[in-house]
């Protein structure tokens, strides 16, 4: 593929995301990835297959699987007419891609700060934890807790794979962050079967979530926010998360704005004792206008991000595919 027409793709998915959002049909890429891997997870326990070697294999399934449908459906369209094929790409990566949802869905909340139930009710759209006890500076820290996780899962890695590796590495992201979703569970049913998904989520996410922290600083100081902190609190907190890459995105938020983030949570009943992320000093009574300031913050981010791939994109026409 020329550099021209991967540009285009790019820009064409970004420009429709922008938009529109992430489009809402009953045949979505993602929701025919979670299928798939039900039915693969499925058939292998069926046969005994439920160890590690069944989770390499479902893993196989599913990437592999989703390669070949995208590009056997490519490959028809090329036949029919070059233009068929490169509006299924377009469309495939507009589809793929869902950097609005994510600030349609913070700016949601905090339009609905002075109604609780309905901002808890929203909140539960974006966090695994439970929402119905959270006051309100509860709901403004863990939307902006997940602004900045996701920012990493569902803004850099997706768009910078697109444009360093094509429709394939956009596709291969995606297929494994369904996997991780679905069976990247440490409990007694996942804990051998999805360490596939798992671990190659974390591997995959692994230097988009270490560039989120230059990028952040440099939103930071361009909406004259604390750039500085964003760099000094990602690189003495991050570790405070389980999670070896979503610490990063989130430590340089809170030292950007400015603020404590995560500290306990209930999550499925249980009340879960987590380390504060920020300094002590600093507010973790959080109210709209910091939640408005993350917004600007994660949208700039965005658009840093959209740019520095731009920049890579042409390294793209080095690779075979």
């Amino acid at each position: 593929m020329n550099v021209a027409t991967h540009l285009e793709i790019i820009l064409t998915a970004c420009l429709l995301d922008a938009l529109f959002g992430d489009p809402v049909y009953r045949l979505h890429p993602v929701r025919l990835l979670g299928a798939l891997s039900l039915a693969g997870e499925r058939l292998l326990f069926a046969v005994g297959l439920n160890g590690r070697l069944g989770g390499l294999l479902h893993w196989v399934l599913v990437v592999g699987g989703a390669l070949l449908v995208w590009w056997g459906v490519h490959l028809g369209l090329t036949w029919r007419h070059p233009w068929l094929a490169l509006a299924w790409d377009c469309f495939i990566a507009y589809s793929l891609l869902c950097m609005r949802d994510l600030l349609v869905h913070g700016q949601r909340v905090l339009e609905a700060l002075d109604d609780l139930p309905t901002a808890r009710r929203r909140l539960g759209m974006l966090v695994g934890r439970e929402t119905d006890q959270l006051q309100r500076d509860g709901v403004v820290r863990a939307t902006i807790e997940s602004l900045a996780e996701n920012l990493t899962d569902g803004v850099l890695t997706p768009l910078w794979a697109l444009c360093l590796f094509g429709l394939p590495g956009l596709i291969v992201v995606k297929a494994v962050s369904t996997l991780d979703s679905m069976v990247g569970y440490k409990n007694a049913r996942y804990a051998r079967f999805g360490w596939a998904g798992a671990r190659s989520d974390d591997l995959v996410h692994w230097l988009p979530a270490r560039l989120s922290v230059p990028l952040i600083a440099l939103a930071a100081a361009l909406l004259r926010l604390h750039p500085r902190l964003a760099v000094q609190t990602a690189w003495r907190d991050h570790a405070r998360l389980p999670s070896p890459n979503s610490g990063w995105s989130e430590a340089a938020c809170a030292g950007a704005l400015r603020v404590r983030l995560v500290g306990p949570a209930r999550y499925h009943g249980e009340w879960v004792e987590r380390d504060w992320i920020g300094d002590p000093h600093w507010p973790a009574d959080l109210d709209g206008n910091h939640l408005r300031r993350a917004l600007r913050l994660i949208l700039v981010c965005c658009v840093l991000a959209l740019l520095a791939g731009l920049a890579l994109a042409p390294l793209r026409a080095l690779l075979p595919w």
